[in-house]
């Protein structure tokens, strides 16, 4: 039996009403209960997170609270906070995020991380790059590549017109729309006939045999198009990973996002075949098996 809520706070004030928060989102299971805490409050107050904590005793007024109310009652049933704020953040950047995109995730920020470590690594970050960002879903891997390679060239598609539109916001939003190309498609259709210095895709990966204990605020408002990757889970994987040499130039690193469970059998499609010279899976920040990273022959 589950333990009731926590007491609501008697005085409101910031610090009264975040551990108020914190604690009932526990209780219901929400990941990351603080933060969201911090995002419904800082999106009712009007203010950064950070301001919270230098106005610790402050009372909430009373419209506040009444807004307050509503927000959290929306959270206790598993409606994503980043929907209800609309937005997340990603590799240190704010997006807009609504029901048309998956909301990004840390997991995701390790295909940005690794990126540019091997850009850095051949000397390559601060020159003209072209990237293909495939199943750009919000935008957050081009934009956070397009702001981190100032010489860099994304073309981002995806299948889903609503996710691009999200995407062109959060582009206009950090001042990059200038050096990303958003094209509607499917998988790697968009790219025909071109070549890239670097491929990434976070595509839909979540296995059938898995998809009924997905957590309910993921499954039951998260677009379903960006979450299921059919029987294994590879559904989408299998394609990028043997299409992506047609479009790479020599040595270019592809970087693929896949499901903690067939991440292993990601890998063994791409040993199958000549057209990689080298490959890995690279854990997420949770220690977990996540994204397959490999070379094209150069």
């Amino acid at each position: 039996m589950p333990r009731a809520m926590p007491a609501a706070p008697t005085n409101w004030t910031t610090k009264e009403l975040l551990n108020w928060m914190s604690g009932a989102f526990k209780e219901r299971g929400l990941d990351s209960p603080r933060l969201c805490a911090e995002l419904l409050l800082a999106h009712t107050l009007g203010c950064e997170r950070l301001r919270l904590y230098m106005e610790a005793d402050r009372p909430a007024l009373p419209e506040e609270r009444e807004k307050l109310r509503e927000l959290v009652g929306r959270a206790l049933k598993q409606e994503p906070v980043q929907y209800l704020v609309g937005e997340a953040w990603f590799f240190g950047l704010p997006l807009h995020v609504d029901r048309r995109v998956l909301i990004p995730r840390p997991a995701t920020e390790t295909i940005v991380e690794h990126a540019l470590q091997h850009l850095r690594r051949a000397e390559r970050a601060h020159e003209a790059i072209r990237i293909a960002d495939v199943c750009t879903g919000s935008g957050c891997v081009a934009v956070a590549l397009a702001k981190h390679l100032p010489k860099g060239e994304v073309v981002a598609t995806d299948v889903s017109e609503g996710a691009l539109e999200v995407a062109r916001l959060n582009a206009e939003r950090h001042g990059v729309a200038d050096r990303i190309d958003f094209r509607a498609g499917h998988l790697l259709e968009p790219l025909r006939g071109e070549r890239f210095g670097l491929l990434v895709a976070n595509p839909p990966y979540i296995p059938d045999a898995e998809w009924e204990a997905v957590a309910p605020n993921v499954r039951d408002h998260e677009p379903t198009l960006a979450l299921r990757g059919g029987a294994d889970g590879l559904d989408l994987v299998r394609p990028l990973l043997a299409g992506a040499p047609a479009h790479a130039e020599a040595g270019a690193w592809v970087l693929v996002e896949a499901a903690d469970s067939n991440a292993l059998a990601a890998l063994e499609l791409v040993r199958t075949t000549d057209a990689y010279a080298s490959a890995e899976v690279l854990d997420d920040f949770e220690g977990l098996p996540r994204v397959v990273a490999a070379q094209v022959r150069a």
